[in-house]
């Protein structure tokens, strides 16, 4: 016999794809006087797909395009041009039937707790409405004992129904979030940047919380965040998104341990670590030159006027007029790079672990 007849069925299962962005490009028009109308490129041509019961994160610094894409996949903005598939159906070409079931089956966790929320209503009524949309319970004591499981599933006390936004502390009102988002049983949450605005205790619950009901409910995320540590403790894969575009994509461990793009080896050397010891030994890279206009494509790497590796290698020439694809490297990630095997090879700054 073979060996290939010793290949069982499991190993050759492919992840079901649950979100497929297909060539997505988002541009906004800008005040100018001149002549010729500007825009802004918020998104250049991404790519991106989301498996079931994965946490993909999307980290990068601010006006990479990572809250646009999140946007974009939960439909809040729909893209200048490219497509988005959410479980085969494309997302801006359904009825408005389609669009309800979409609404019940993705839902999104906000950045601040606060003005997520309706402050004139009390928590009862703001996790009732949901239900009521959606005719998931019946009035009454049927929705009322569906509050109370939801306060309950993201620890918080059944009292707090009769209470109002103002009363709680940042940490429980993006519990209260997160128990709006799960009212309607969602297969899929976006979640953007849902810790920056809670002090750092109150983060690692608020991770923990998310971890346990994705192991629970099955659910799916896409995890929009700037901390890298928190990023690694929550996240299988990580995609790196760079002036709009995603340079960099792949399993989490990978990416931290053996980064294949220059911008992101330069993003994890900037992350705080709480050891001072690895603090002083590891090596910081400082970015110089000018970031590239929003309002103009580059023809050539959009990274290549601030690339120490560029910089390092003599500026060849194909890096400011060929745009590298997202093709996998070596490493067995996917990185945007005309020259990935020149990144030296380092272990990670980032020493968190899942």
């Amino acid at each position: 016999m073979g060996s290939s007849e010793n290949i069982t069925a499991d190993t050759l299962v492919q992840p079901e794809i649950v979100i497929s962005v297909k060539d997505c490009s988002v541009k906004f028009g800008t005040n100018s006087k001149s002549q010729q109308e500007k825009f802004i490129y918020a998104l250049n041509h991404v790519s991106l797909e989301i498996f079931r019961g994965e946490t993909l994160a999307l980290v990068g610094e601010s006006g990479g395009g990572k809250t646009t894409l999140g946007r974009v996949i939960s439909g809040l903005r729909p893209p200048t041009d490219g497509s988005v598939f959410f479980e085969g159906q494309d997302l801006y070409k359904g009825d408005r039937r389609d669009w309800r079931r979409f609404r019940r089956t993705l839902q999104v966790v906000f950045q601040d707790p606060f003005s997520s929320l309706n402050p004139k209503l009390r928590i009862g009524s703001i996790l009732r409405e949901p239900l009521q949309i959606h005719k998931l319970a019946k009035k009454g004591e049927q929705q009322s004992r569906k509050v109370q499981e939801l306060l309950k599933s993201v620890g918080m006390h059944p009292d707090a129904i009769n209470r109002f936004p103002v009363e709680f502390s940042g940490g429980q009102r993006q519990r209260i979030g997160i128990a709006r988002a799960l009212a309607v049983n969602p297969k899929v949450i976006v979640l953007d940047e849902p810790i920056s605005a809670l002090d750092v205790s109150i983060q690692a619950q608020i991770l923990n919380l998310l971890i346990q009901l994705r192991k629970d409910l099955d659910l799916t995320y896409l995890f929009i965040a700037h901390d890298l540590a928190a990023v690694r403790f929550v996240a299988s894969r990580v995609a790196v998104m760079y002036m709009g575009s995603i340079v960099e994509i792949g399993e989490t461990n990978e990416v931290y341990d053996t980064p294949r793009h220059p911008y992101t080896m330069a993003l994890l050397s900037a992350a705080p670590i709480a050891n001072p010891e690895i603090e002083r030994k590891r090596q910081r890279i400082l970015l110089h030159g000018d970031l590239p206009s929003a309002t103009e494509l580059t023809q050539g790497c959009s990274f290549a006027s601030r690339c120490w590796l560029s910089e390092k290698l003599g500026h060849p020439e194909i890096c400011t007029s060929e745009r590298p694809r997202l093709i996998p490297t070596f490493s067995g990630h996917s990185s945007a790079c005309h020259f990935p095997e020149s990144i030296p090879t380092t272990s990670s700054s980032i020493t968190a672990q899942k």
